[in-house]
């Protein structure tokens, strides 16, 4: 939901005929379509939507004037001739903006166990009104000052005695296959998520987990023999194991799914910069000057939104946060970002995202024509990107030139806080001591060069007992 189309329908919101998103003038409305007035109008009436919004489960909204759905059809580049009643506008609203659209494959593992962990219980605080949620997309779910929460205020529908739960399947492919297949075998198979765009197929999943995993009865069920039974009746109609199901049954298969995931458990280990601050270089002088001067720049320039590129833990994400910034923690490494998050969380921390992104492989577009969820640079710009102690990484462990580096970064952010780290630094050394150094341009002089083609450099200061310089650049 942030820096969308300007207007007309977004590209992800084609699937429901419920209704769909669009932007008309920089604001997000979404159209709630005729069709929907019955389960909208229950959501009401039932409680739901209030005590939903109360729990920070579910996004608030606004309803506003209908002209801007008419506004918005106009806009669909749909097929000339009469519209089915079904696209009739029955309400137009206007959702609470998300400052960061994120998604499943960017997320830590105790963010995607929390997402499913929020899903179930908007499921069964449905059911205990009469409404079920009808999709179970790991797309819905936003962290939204701290909490995973629903921003889809369409998801649901009325419950009708005996009917299986239509999300079952996609519930258990987008959130319980990938949560056990990185817990139980390497948490980096989140990235499988950025392949299948519609969730982990159960059968790769039940092939994929160690044998150990068939012990667990809530595996067993929902991966092994619901991946079984989707092979044995491939090609045919097969009523879902859920169809009949009583509603007291159903509570019992959501607190069954919720005892398996709560059981599923990953401890941040065996990765690289998981305990970074541990082996720094940096004197306690160096680290409390370079927070002075994050302090002092982030005061001066207020950004709103701040992208923190190679953020570990989220050290400098939360010293520029305290000015009441939106922060993006990204960091390439899932024990530094699942640390980043479990911090956020115990703090009650709104204001900080911590996300998984490789710079020299980041976020694409994917899904249907490319357009449904949006890559890591489409997402931007931000207001400030801070690039602290990532340059040599990028220049010299994957050989990106310097003028690449200063064009990604013009393109990324209005304002810079970039760190150069010159060869004579220790972590340097460490990069260049098995391999051959072919960078005779990496030099103070060299990085300079490049970056002032599109930055205006307003401040360059040398880190107290150290050889790294920290620049504020402004891009041209």
């Amino acid at each position: 939901m942030t820096n969308q189309q300007n207007s007309g329908q977004l590209p992800a919101s084609f699937r429901d005929p419920s209704g769909f998103l669009f932007s008309r003038g920089g604001v997000l409305y979404r159209q709630v379509n005729r069709a929907y007035e019955h389960e909208y109008a229950r959501l009401f009436e039932s409680g739901l939507y209030e005590k939903l919004v109360k729990a920070g489960l579910l996004i608030p909204h606004v309803e506003v004037d209908q002209a801007s759905a008419e506004n918005a059809r106009a806009e669909r580049s749909e097929p000339t001739g009469e519209r089915s009643r079904s696209d009739a506008a029955y309400k137009v609203i206007q959702p609470e903006r998300v400052p960061f659209i994120s998604y499943p494959y960017e997320w830590s593992f105790s963010q995607l166990k929390d997402a499913a962990l929020a899903t179930l219980s908007i499921q069964r605080r449905a059911l205990k009104v009469g409404m079920s949620l009808k999709d179970a997309s790991a797309y819905n779910v936003q962290f939204v000052r701290g909490k995973a929460t629903l921003i889809d205020t369409l998801s649901f529908e009325i419950y009708k005695e005996g009917k299986p739960w239509v999300a079952y399947r996609q519930f258990c492919q987008h959130f319980l296959a990938p949560l056990a297949l990185m817990a139980l075998r390497d948490v980096r198979l989140n990235q499988l998520l950025r392949v299948y765009i519609n969730g982990v197929r159960l059968d790769m999943a039940s092939e994929l987990l160690p044998w150990k995993s068939r012990f667990n009865f809530g595996l067993l069920t929902h991966i092994h023999l619901h991946a079984s039974a989707q092979r044995r009746y491939a090609g045919e109609e097969v009523k879902s194991r859920t169809s009949g199901m009583s509603k007291q049954a159903m509570i019992g298969l959501i607190d069954n799914l919720e005892a398996t995931i709560k059981k599923l458990t990953w401890t941040p280990h065996g990765t690289e910069w998981g305990n970074y601050y541990d082996i720094t270089n940096y004197s306690d002088a160096a680290f409390e000057h370079k927070k002075g001067l994050m302090r002092e720049w982030a005061n001066r320039v207020k950004p709103a939104l701040i992208w923190d590129l190679g953020a570990n833990t989220g050290v400098f994400s939360r010293i520029v946060g305290t000015i009441g910034s939106y922060v993006v923690s990204f960091d390439i490494d899932p024990a530094a970002v699942e640390q980043n998050y479990l911090q956020v969380k115990s703090e009650k921390t709104e204001n900080i995202l911590p996300l998984l992104l490789d710079l020299t492989n980041p976020s694409p577009s994917i899904g249907w024509a490319n357009r449904e969820r949006e890559s890591f640079g489409s997402r931007g710009p931000a207001d400030m990107v801070l690039a602290l102690a990532v340059i040599h990484h990028l220049a010299i462990s994957n050989n990106v030139p310097l003028p690449q580096l200063a064009e990604f970064f013009a393109n990324t952010g209005k304002w810079l806080v970039i760190e150069f780290v010159p060869k004579s630094d220790s972590q340097v050394k460490k990069l260049l001591a098995s391999r051959e150094d072919i960078f005779p341009n990496y030099t103070r002089e060299g990085f300079e060069s490049a970056f002032i083609e599109k930055f205006i450099v307003h401040d360059a200061v040398n880190i107290h007992e150290s050889e790294r310089v920290l620049y504020l650049m402004e891009g041209k």
